[in-house]
Formats: C-alpha cells, sequence, structure tokens
C-alpha cells in the first residue's frame, strides 16, 4: 500500500470513528485506539506534507485567526423567533397559520427541542481537490441577523461538525455539492461543570451558565481552547443559496442524518395541534435528563411552500414559534441585601438567599434591580420568596410568599444614602431610577473598571477575572458593598498590588506567585496576556476606558477619523463649540455622544491614565480613513446580497463617502440599495417612495 492510500484510508476511518462517537454517540474503539490511529496518521502527514489536506481529521486544529473575526453577511437573515408561553397562545398561532392557508390543505408541523445554545451558520462547497466532496468552507455566527462572524477555525475544532461529506453520502442524502446548513452549537452540562471546576482553580468566576459559555467559546481566538470544550452541534436546517433546499422540513432533518449530522433525536413531524401539545407536555420533564440545556419546543410547518407562502412578519417567520417552558422556580429566604456598586458607580441591590436548587443549578443571589424594585414587591429581610431564572438564566424574585408555612420578615430594606464601599454620597440624576456613586476612585468602580478592561471584547486579557482582580486589588470576592444582614459580613483586606490600571502593566511574576492560588505557570500566562494588550490599538484603548456612550462601533470610527489619542484629546480640549463640531463630524457620533467625551477628557485624571499608559507603551494610534464629502448628509439602507460587494464593504464606502448607514427605513432615509431578497425594508422604501439602487446606482453615486 502507498503512503497516500495508507493517509487517505486512515482518514476514512478516522472520519467512520468520529462519527461514531461524537454524533451517533456509539463509540466502537477505545480512547488509546483512537490515539494510535490518529498519531499514526500525522506522522505519515509529516513526511508527506504535500498530502496534508484541510479536510483532514488531522487537522481539525489550525491556525488562529490573524486579526480577529471577519463579519461576513448571511445568506438569508437568520431571524428570531416569536413564543408562546402557554397552550392558548399556541392554538391560535396554528389557527393564525390555518386560516391564511386555502382550509383544502392540510397542515403538518414538526417539533424540534429549543436547545439553549447559540446559532451557526455553516457553508459547505467543492474543496482544493476538485473532487465531488463537499468541504466546510465557512462558518458564521448568528451576529445581528443580517452580518455574522467568520469563525471557521473554531468550527472546525468542533467534532460534531463534518470536515468534508463523500459524494456518497451526498447522494444518499440528496445533497448537491454546495450547500448551507443551519444549527446550534451547545456545550454540554458536564463539559460546563468541568470548565467551572478549571476556571474556579485558576482563581477566575465561573461561567454564569452553559449558553454564555458556549457563545464566549466560540469566539475566542484560540482553536485550541475552543477544542477542549467539546461543544456539539445540532443541525436543523438546510439551505442552497439562501432558500430551503428539500420540500419539507422533516425531510431536510433526515436528509442531514444520512449525511453525518447530528441531529436533535426528539425531533418528530406531527399532523396536527393536539399532537404538539402533547408533543411539549412529553418534552418538559426531559429537560433534567438530556445532558444539555433546553428552554422549550420549536414548532415550524412542515411543508417549505407552505413557508413561503405564509411568509415573516418583520422580525419572524409567520411559519414557526418558540413554545417557551415555565421559568424554573424556587421559594427560599431573603437573608440580606448586598448593595453592589458598578463601573458607572450604579448601586444595585441584589438579594442575598437561602441556597434553593431551581433546574440543577444552585441559587443564592437574585437581583432587586433598584429602589423603586423593592417598594414595588413590598420585600423585607427574612420575608420568604418566589425565585425565577428569567429565561433559565437571570435569577429575580417574582413576589413575597406569605401564608402560615412562610411569614414575614420583619426587617426594613434600608436603601443606603452613601456609597457602601467608599462612604460617598449617593446621587441620583432627575428622571433616573438609579442611585450612583460619583467618587472615580471608589475601589469597587475601580474594580469593575478593570474587569471592563481586560474583557474579550476589549483588551481581551484572558485570566483577569473577578477572583484575579479581587486579589490585585487587595480586595474580597464579595467587594461592591455589606450585606445587610443582623449579623454582618466583614470584608477581607490585604494590601493592593495595582490601584489604577496602568498599575496592571507594572506588575511583576513575584507579585503574582505571592497570590493565592497562583504558581508560575499561571503567573507567567497572565503577565504574557497583560503584555500581547498593549498591541490591541486606539479603539480598543477608548473602548476599554470606559467613556459613557462610546460601545465597539463608535470607538473604531473615532479611531478611524483621529488616528490618534493625542489627536482626539486635542479635539475634545478647544471650546465647547469646536469640541462639539470636531467630535461630530465622524460618522454616528451626535452631541449627546460628543459630550460624554468632552467631559470625560475634561477630568484630569483620565487624562493622567491615558499619559501613564502611552507612556507603558499601549498602542494608541490607527490606520486613519480619510473620508470624503460625496454623499455628505445622505442616509442609505443597505438590504438584500449584492452581486459583488458585501454589506461591510458596501457600507465602508458609503461610510468612507460620508454618508451614513442605518439599520431601518424612514422618511429620512436617502436611499435604499437593494440586492437579492430585499425584503420588508425593500416594501418600506417603495411605501414611503425612498428611491431604490442598485449595486451599479450605488457605485456610479460613489463615482
Amino acid at each position: 500500500m502507498t503512503s497516500d492510500q495508507e493517509i487517505e484510508e486512515l482518514r476514512d476511518q478516522l472520519r467512520h470513528h468520529e462519527y461514531l462517537y461524537y454524533v451517533e454517540d456509539a463509540p466502537e474503539l477505545t480512547d488509546a485506539q483512537y490515539d494510535a490511529l490518529m498519531n499514526r496518521l500525522k506522522r505519515l502527514e509529516e513526511k508527506h506534507p504535500e498530502l496534508v489536506t484541510a479536510d483532514s481529521p488531522s487537522q481539525r486544529v489550525g491556525g488562529k485567526p490573524k486579526d480577529g473575526f471577519v463579519k461576513m453577511p448571511h445568506s438569508r437573515p437568520m431571524l428570531s423567533l416569536d413564543n408562546a408561553y402557554n397552550e392558548e397562545e399556541l392554538r391560535a398561532w396554528d389557527q393564525r397559520v390555518r386560516d391564511a392557508l386555502p382550509s383544502t390543505e392540510a397542515v403538518r408541523y414538526v417539533c424540534e427541542l429549543k436547545l439553549d445554545g447559540l446559532s451557526l451558520a455553516l457553508q459547505y462547497g467543492a474543496g482544493s481537490d476538485k473532487g465531488e466532496a463537499a468541504h466546510l468552507v465557512r462558518g458564521l455566527t448568528r451576529g445581528d441577523g443580517s452580518i455574522g462572524e467568520d469563525v471557521t477555525s473554531n468550527v472546525r475544532t468542533i467534532r460534531s461538525v463534518p470536515l468534508s461529506i463523500s459524494a456518497s453520502k451526498l447522494k444518499a442524502a440528496g445533497l448537491p455539492q454546495s450547500f448551507e446548513v443551519r444549527g446550534e452549537v451547545v456545550l454540554p452540562q458536564a463539559a460546563f461543570a468541568k470548565l467551572n471546576e478549571e476556571r474556579e482553580a485558576a482563581g477566575q468566576a465561573p461561567a454564569a451558565n452553559p449558553r454564555n459559555a458556549a457563545a464566549g467559546t466560540i469566539r475566542t481566538l484560540e482553536p485550541n481552547i475552543v477544542a477542549q470544550r467539546r461543544l456539539d452541534f445540532y443541525a436543523y436546517f438546510l439551505l442552497k443559496d439562501g432558500e430551503f433546499l428539500l420540500p419539507q422540513q422533516s425531510t431536510a432533518l433526515e436528509s442531514l442524518k444520512t449525511s453525518g449530522f447530528r441531529v436533535n433525536k426528539y425531533a418528530k413531524a406531527l399532523k396536527s395541534i393536539d399532537e404538539v401539545v402533547k408533543f411539549i407536555a412529553d418534552a418538559e420533564p426531559l429537560r433534567d435528563t438530556l445532558g444539555y440545556e433546553i428552554d422549550g419546543v420549536v414548532i415550524k410547518v412542515d411543508a417549505t411552500a407552505q413557508q413561503r407562502r405564509l411568509g415573516f412578519t418583520g422580525k419572524a417567520p409567520r411559519w414557526a414559534i418558540a413554545y417557551k417552558f415555565a421559568a424554573r422556580a424556587g421559594i427560599t429566604k431573603l437573608e440580606g441585601v448586598l448593595f453592589q456598586v458598578g463601573r458607572t458607580g450604579k448601586v444595585t441591590p441584589v438579594a442575598a438567599l437561602a441556597p434553593v436548587l431551581i433546574g440543577g443549578t444552585t441559587v443564592s443571589r437574585a437581583t432587586l434591580h433598584n429602589a423603586d424594585e423593592i417598594a414595588r414587591l413590598g420585600v423585607r429581610i427574612g420575608d420568604f420568596v418566589q425565585v425565577e431564572r428569567g429565561g433559565d438564566v437571570i435569577p429575580k424574585i417574582v413576589e413575597v410568599v406569605e401564608d402560615k408555612a412562610h411569614p414575614r420578615g420583619t426587617e426594613e430594606i434600608v436603601f443606603p444614602k452613601n456609597c457602601p464601599v467608599c462612604a460617598s454620597e449617593l446621587q441620583r440624576i432627575e428622571g433616573e431610577v438609579d442611585w450612583r456613586c460619583v467618587n472615580n476612585s471608589c475601589p469597587a468602580r475601580v474594580r469593575e473598571e478593570l474587569l471592563h478592561w481586560s474583557a474579550r471584547g476589549v483588551m481581551n486579557i484572558e485570566g483577569l477575572g473577578d477572583a484575579m482582580v479581587a486579589q490585585l486589588l487587595g480586595q474580597s470576592a464579595e467587594l461592591g458593598g455589606e450585606v445587610v444582614t443582623e449579623e454582618g459580613a466583614p470584608v477581607v483586606v490585604r494590601r493592593p498590588l495595582i490601584h489604577t490600571i496602568g498599575d496592571l502593566y507594572r506588575l511583576k511574576r513575584e507579585d503574582l506567585l505571592g497570590l493565592e492560588r497562583v504558581g508560575e505557570k499561571t503567573a507567567d500566562a497572565l503577565l504574557e496576556q497583560i503584555k500581547r494588550s498593549k498591541e490591541g490599538g486606539l479603539a480598543r484603548v477608548l473602548l476599554g476606558l470606559g467613556i459613557r456612550f462610546v460601545g465597539e462601533r463608535t470607538a473604531q470610527l473615532l479611531a478611524q477619523h483621529f488616528g490618534s489619542m493625542d489627536e482626539l484629546m486635542l479635539a475634545a480640549s478647544q471650546d465647547a463649540e469646536k469640541a462639539s463640531e470636531a467630535l461630530e463630524a465622524v460618522n454616528e457620533v451626535g452631541p449627546k455622544v460628543a459630550q460624554a467625551i468632552v467631559e470625560f477628557f475634561a477630568v484630569e485624571k483620565n487624562k493622567d491614565l491615558v499619559k501613564d499608559l502611552a507612556g507603558l507603551g499601549l498602542e494608541m494610534t490607527a490606520e486613519k480613513r480619510m473620508t470624503t464629502s460625496t454623499l455628505e448628509g445622505l442616509t442609505f439602507v443597505l438590504t438584500g446580497t449584492l452581486p459583488n460587494l458585501t454589506r461591510e464593504s458596501a457600507k465602508e464606502k458609503i461610510e468612507s463617502a460620508g454618508g451614513r448607514v442605518s439599520g431601518s427605513v424612514s422618511k429620512k432615509t436617502s436611499y435604499v440599495v437593494a440586492g437579492e431578497e430585499a425584503g420588508s425594508k425593500l416594501e418600506k422604501a417603495n411605501s414611503l417612495g425612498v428611491t431604490v439602487l442598485d449595486e451599479a446606482g450605488l457605485l456610479e453615486l460613489l463615482g
């Protein structure tokens, strides 16, 4: 047997056993036997690098994206679903479906468990080998529904996602070589528990829930980390060029399974709404037995021809609905209230509860939102309260329980007049519900600023979580206010290693080795992450500074417009009128944002911080993108798929010419640029008399 034949045979064997293990849950090999096959393949590929292919099982973990994730348009929007919360609402939806179709047509439904994860779109097509197999080309997150992020390098690490599908499987499944699969990525509960054990051992705060952990994992820039998390992918849609590929949803599920995708085994085709109601009743008790999170059942009209006729509302298909299970609830005692101080100084009351098990999760904290909510509930310390995990995630107090078995508490909750951390007097702006600490040096605010600075979407400092930041600041993990109880709650204080964000970049190895649960490996890894964050660039620094109203998009626009922190600060330090004019010249920056930027840089402490960070070597420049005034004052809306331009490139061209791109059509819209499958935005443009351009018309306007 030649080397290329042996390599191909090993690949086929490994693909077969991956399918058995990760899709069918029916492994035939031990881990050691599987590893032996994989190691043999890797050795052969090392000897013959010219034979390595992208879809080889050895290539699941590739290199990380060089400059983060690229945004790309979806073939058709990934819309959300309308919800039904009871049988009456579900039957009303069924009636609307049947009323919209001819009375002579039977309507069948497909029920699928509503997995609590994140949506992905996987695109398959011909590979470089020019064979007849289909190869994974791209994996996109849902994003805003129209544009997602290209996370292909991470999707390749998910073992239940086929890297390639043989010609024979395509034929058996009735699939062309190019198609799109949509489905849900979930983090199994066992993998979630293991992840939190590892985070706690590393001194990091545990992840809140499997859905958030899965979303964070798929967007990490390190494919090796994604591979270790053991994500699962369940397929539920088949598309071709943005259209459903097969005549029924039920046959699409069968085709997906035949071609090698994991399809949830509880999906079922049903003939009536009565059968749907029974399916839901049978599904709800499964929640605690599946090994992954679900929060309801998705019901879809089976026939795609009927789906097309039913169409869409502005944000959801009329042919599908999500039946949401009742929020998981429990009754427990309110033992105290913790007043937490956030990054902006907002003081949030958090209920300290006697631990209660709700839906497999032990809940000991629940938000009370603000002083007005406390008054509305009429809750007192010592009360028994009903707690729900809203959306099965965020615990909240629904009501006070009062009966013979649950007597009322006697101690009123008194909202503090002073900051529970630094004792500064709290202020409440007229018209707002929140009380705020206005002391910029408040330890609690500094802590939240550091957590924001290190977040994945900002400076992305892995390992700088709640517990680590608390230790660096010499605070307890519970800092944010004292628990209001009769006994009180002492705060453990140690010598702070840092006082500002700048001090983070002065940390030494010996500083970290003196902390709890920090060994040499953890210390070196954190210092490397901190060092790497210096290269984040101007947009990330601006986002990290926490200027009010300056989010990721605005930070990028400011960076591209001014090119450096010095230029931005110079513009903001002019007299009020000139500063406002200079800042509002940036696309999407209005008077409110401009005023917030001016106010931020008017504070000496903030200017000192920026100067300090620059001296410590942080990159505070960006490639300056010059704009013309060709489209000055004009507002555009993009809809549908353009022949050559992606939505992002069209948007960039418009903004570079001084125009503004909006997400919705109104009377103030100057032009709607429409491609294929333009949908409701095009209809609204026509009804309002807004001028519609195609791609050629846009390019002509741009000159």
